[in-house]
C-alpha cells in the first residue's frame, strides 16, 4: 500500500487505537482505585527504534516521558517474543519512582515490529510516607527502585521479582493487581500491532510508521516558520522545596528560528535539597505538551515534533539533577511549573493564542495507615482539581485538572468504600479565579474526615505564588491547605507538609483559581494589573 493522504490518516489512527485499547484493558482490570477510578496510567506504541508512534489520550507528563524508558530498555537488553522490561529509576528512564513503565517488544515471527509500553501510578511503593511521595533528600527514601530488569523472559514471568515489588509496599494486593493490569495491557497491545502486522504486511506498516514521524515533523516546522521570530524569557518561581520556603527560581528562554525552536532552562535553581528536582525526561515531557498545544490537533501526536526542537537543560540544576536527587515532586509539581513557565515565555510571541496561568499545581494528597475496619493497611493517593487560566476567547473552566495531569477525580463513593475516610465537603470554591476581560476557572474545596488515626502528606503549589494572568487579567486565588484538629481547631499547613492525623481530623485542601486574561471592563489601562 503506497503512502499517500489517505493511508496515512488511516495508519495515524490505527496505531492510535492500539493505544486506546491497552488502555481500556489496563483500567478496566486495575486493582486500586488510584488507577481503576482516577485513571492516573498511560500507553503507548513505538517503533522498532523506540520512537514513539502514537498515544492514548492520557497524562501528558507520563507520555513525553516515556520514550525515555523504552531507549533505556532498548539499551539495556536484546529482545525475545514474549519479554517485558520493568522500570522506574527516574535516572535511567523513569520519572518518579511511583510511575512504573512496563516496555515489551512486539515481534512478527522473528521480525521486531515494535514496542508498546504503559506507565501507571502505584499508590504505594515503600518509601519513608504512604504513598511513597515523602519530603525526601535523597531518591532512597521515596521506596522501592527498578532499575530496567526482565520481568519476563520468554512469555515466563519473573514471580520472584513480582513478590519483591509486592513486599516493600504497605499494600502488596494492589500492587499485585496493578502490575497484572499492566502486563495485561502489554499483551493486549502486542496483539493489536500484530493483527496490524498479519492484515497490512510489515512494509506498509513500517512506512506508515516513518511516514507519520515524518509528516509531524514537517507540519511542526511549518509551523514554527510562522512564528515571529526572536527571543524570548520568562520567570516565574515554586513555594519552596518541601525542606525550606525559599522560592525556587524556573527560567526559560524560547528561541524561535526559521523553522526550529529552541527552550534554553539556563538561569533555573541548581538542583534543591528537596523533592521538588525534576528528570530531564520529564522537562522534555513539559516542552513536548506545550508544542502540541500551540500545534493543534491536526499534527499526530508522535516523536517527529521533537525533531524540530532542541533543548538546553544544564546539569545539575533542578530541570536536569545529578543522582542521588529527590525527585518525588518533580514529576508532579515541578512539571505542572515548568508549564506555566514555558507559557508564560511563549505568550510574548503569541500573545492571541496563549492562555493565563492554570492552577499550577496537582495538589497532591497521600493518606495512609491502618485501617480498623478492614484490618490491613491502606494507602489513598489523589490529586486534586483546580482552576484553568481564562484563554484569549473565553472564560477558565472551573474544577479541572489542567496541564501535564489529565487524571480523573476519586468519586466520594468510591473513596469511603475503599478508605476510612469521609468527604465532608466538596464544592466548587467561588470567586478564586482571576478577573478580566474573560475570568479565569475557579478551583474547588475537598474536605476529608479521617475515621482512623494515619500519616497524611501533601504537596501543592501556588500557595504563596498567584496564578498569574495575562494582558491586564488578575491573578487566580493561591490555594490553602487548612488542617481542622477535631474538626474545630485551624491549623494553616505549609505548601508541603507531612503529619499525623486523629480520627475526627478534617484535611481541607482549597485548590487555587485560574488567572483572567484580559482588562476587566471596569478598569482603564493606567489601572490594569496581571501579566507575566
Amino acid at each position: 500500500m503506497p503512502v499517500d493522504a489517505v493511508s496515512l490518516e488511516v495508519f495515524r489512527n490505527l496505531f492510535a487505537s492500539v493505544a486506546e485499547e491497552m488502555g481500556v484493558a489496563l483500567g478496566r482490570t486495575a486493582f486500586s482505585p488510584n488507577i481503576k477510578e482516577r485513571k492516573d496510567y498511560s500507553c503507548a506504541l513505538f517503533d522498532p527504534q523506540g520512537n514513539m508512534v502514537a498515544q492514548a489520550a492520557h497524562i501528558p507528563v507520563h507520555l513525553g516521558s516515556m520514550p525515555a524508558s523504552v531507549q533505556s530498555a532498548i539499551a539495556h537488553f536484546t529482545f525475545s517474543p514474549g519479554d517485558i522490561v520493568i522500570l522506574n529509576d527516574p535516572y535511567m528512564g523513569g520519572t518518579h519512582l511511583n510511575d512504573v513503565t512496563l516496555v515489551a517488544p512486539v515481534f512478527a515471527g522473528e521480525t521486531l515490529v515494535g514496542f508498546v509500553g504503559n506507565r501507571g501510578h502505584h499508590a504505594d511503593i515503600g518509601g519513608m510516607t504512604p504513598g511513597s511521595l515523602p519530603l525526601s533528600t535523597e531518591l532512597y527514601q521515596e521506596g522501592f527502585i527498578f532499575p530496567p530488569i526482565k520481568l519476563a523472559k520468554g512469555g515466563v514471568l519473573n514471580e520472584e521479582v513480582i513478590t519483591l515489588f509486592c513486599r516493600n509496599s504497605r499494600t502488596p494486593e494492589e500492587r499485585r493487581g496493578d502490575l497484572s493490569a499492566q502486563i495485561a495491557a502489554c499483551r493486549t497491545g502486542e496483539r493489536r500491532l500484530q493483527d496490524l502486522v498479519h492484515r497490512y504486511g510489515w512494509e506498509t506498516v513500517r512506512e506508515h510508521m516513518s511516514a507519520l514521524l515524518d509528516y509531524a515533523e514537517r507540519l511542526t516546522r511549518s509551523a514554527i516558520a510562522r512564528m515571529p521570530k526572536g527571543s524570548f524569557t520568562f520567570r516565574d518561581y515554586m513555594d519552596g522545596d518541601g525542606l525550606t520556603e525559599e522560592p525556587v527560581p524556573i527560567q526559560v528562554t524560547v528561541r524561535i528560528l526559521e523553522d526550529s525552536i529552541e527552550f534554553d532552562w539556563t538561569g533555573t535553581s541548581p538542583q534543591r535539597p528537596g523533592c521538588v528536582n525534576t528528570p530531564l525526561a520529564v522537562a522534555v515531557s513539559a516542552v513536548l505538551y506545550v508544542m502540541r498545544c500551540i500545534l493543534g490537533e491536526q499534527v499526530p501526536a508522535n516523536q517527529g515534533i521533537l525533531r524540530a526542537v532542541r533543548i538546553i537543560a544544564p546539569e545539575g540544576t533542578l530541570v536536569n539533577p545529578r543522582p542521588p536527587a529527590a525527585v518525588a515532586g518533580g514529576n508532579v509539581e515541578t512539571s505542572q511549573r515548568l508549564v506555566d513557565v514555558l507559557m508564560g515565555a511563549l505568550a510574548q510571541a503569541l500573545p492571541d493564542r496563549i492562555p493565563s496561568a492554570s492552577q499550577g499545581t496537582m495538589n497532591n494528597v497521600l493518606v495512609g495507615g491502618h485501617d480498623p475496619i478492614r484490618q490491613k493497611p491502606f494507602a489513598y493517593y489523589e490529586t486534586i482539581a483546580g482552576g484553568m487560566g481564562a484563554r484569549p476567547t473565553k472564560d477558565g473552566l472551573s474544577a479541572v485538572h489542567t496541564h501535564m495531569t489529565n487524571t480523573l477525580n476519586t468519586p466520594v463513593e468510591a473513596l469511603e468504600m475503599v478508605y476510612p475516610m469521609r468527604v465532608r465537603r466538596y464544592t466548587i470554591r467561588r470567586g478564586s479565579g482571576g478577573a478580566g476581560r474573560y475570568r479565569g476557572g475557579d478551583g474547588i474545596i475537598r474536605d476529608l474526615e479521617f475515621l482512623a488515626p494515619a500519616t497524611v502528606t501533601v504537596l501543592s503549589e501556588r500557595r504563596r505564588f498567584r496564578p498569574w494572568g495575562l494582558h491586564g487579567g488578575e491573578p487566580g486565588q493561591p490555594g490553602e491547605n487548612i488542617l481542622l484538629r477535631g474538626g474545630v481547631e485551624e491549623v494553616r499547613l505549609p505548601p508541603k507538609a507531612t503529619l499525623r492525623v486523629e480520627a475526627g481530623d478534617v484535611l481541607s485542601i482549597r485548590t487555587p483559581g485560574g488567572g483572567g486574561w484580559g482588562a476587566p471592563p471596569h478598569e482603564t489601562p493606567e489601572h490594569q494589573r496581571g501579566g507575566p
